[in-house]
């Protein structure tokens, strides 16, 4: 099926954070094949050394990133709109490093994710095995506590991936927890990732669940179309899908320029 013109897709990863592959001159054609307007590239944030190091760019390869993704913007100019983001974490304590790598560079976009309950990385297949100890209630209560301290931290303009710890099948079994996440992310003017990588995990289904979606279309809560993409191939993986979801819930799809809403999609 062909895309309708004027889809972003917003939510995409480059070689630099260690676990992606394809340069991004390889994502942006992908894009261009696919019938996609633009993309925006959202590597994973440059943290402090202690932090999950291997997961992610280093702060002096920071510039590299930039360059390399403007050399894309130029290089595409006039067929692809390309600009240039990031996926940050929410990791308390680690908000004021995150602040000064946001202040580096003009972002277009800029990913609030919750990626670690305190020193486990629950989404690491690594380490799923965690989710045996765990008591899913609990484990949820603390996730979106997580969630609505990213939403009130001012750092970022929408929210990854609402409900990650689905990702290997582990449900949510209350989902009150969930929906004063959401009354947070509405209260704070924030957007959420609507992001179709859930799709090709262990859980087959995109972030966030369906009642998730429609709980926050009714708060008026705009959604951002990302294929959370570490390779070319993913770019735009199910948005046809995604969109027509995402509209049927009554829904409204935007895209982020200089991190400012724009509307100009679907």
């Amino acid at each position: 099926m062909t895309l309708p013109q004027g889809l972003y897709d917003s939510h995409l990863h480059t070689p630099l954070c260690g676990h992606a592959s394809g340069h991004p001159r390889e994502y942006a054609q992908a894009a261009l094949d696919a019938g996609l307007s633009g993309i925006c590239f959202t590597d994973h944030i440059p943290m402090p050394r202690w932090y999950d190091a291997p997961w992610r760019m280093r702060r002096d390869q920071l510039d590299e990133y930039i360059q390399t993704v403007q050399e894309v913007q130029r290089e595409f100019a006039g067929r692809l709109d390309v600009r240039l983001g990031l996926e940050a974490d929410f990791h308390p304590g680690t908000e004021g490093y995150v602040a000064e790598v946001l202040e580096a560079h003009p972002w277009d976009y800029v990913i609030g994710s919750v990626h670690y309950l305190g020193a486990w990385g629950f989404d690491n297949p690594e380490f799923v095995d965690e989710y045996e100890r765990r008591d899913l209630g609990t484990l949820y209560r603390h996730y979106y506590a997580l969630i609505e301290g990213a939403a009130r931290s001012g750092l970022f303009d929408a929210i990854g991936h609402l409900d990650l710890p689905k990702k290997f099948g582990h449900r949510d079994p209350q989902g009150a927890a969930a929906l004063r996440a959401l009354d947070t992310i509405a209260l704070q003017g924030l957007s959420l990732d609507y992001n179709t990588a859930g799709l090709r995990k262990p859980v087959a289904e995109a972030y966030p669940a369906p009642d998730l979606l429609q709980a926050a279309a009714a708060r008026q809560i705009p959604f951002v179309l990302g294929s959370d993409a570490h390779r070319p191939g993913e770019v735009g993986s199910a948005f046809v899908q995604a969109l027509d979801t995402v509209l049927a819930a009554g829904g409204r799809v935007i895209t982020y320029q200089q991190r400012t809403r724009q509307d100009n999609q679907a």
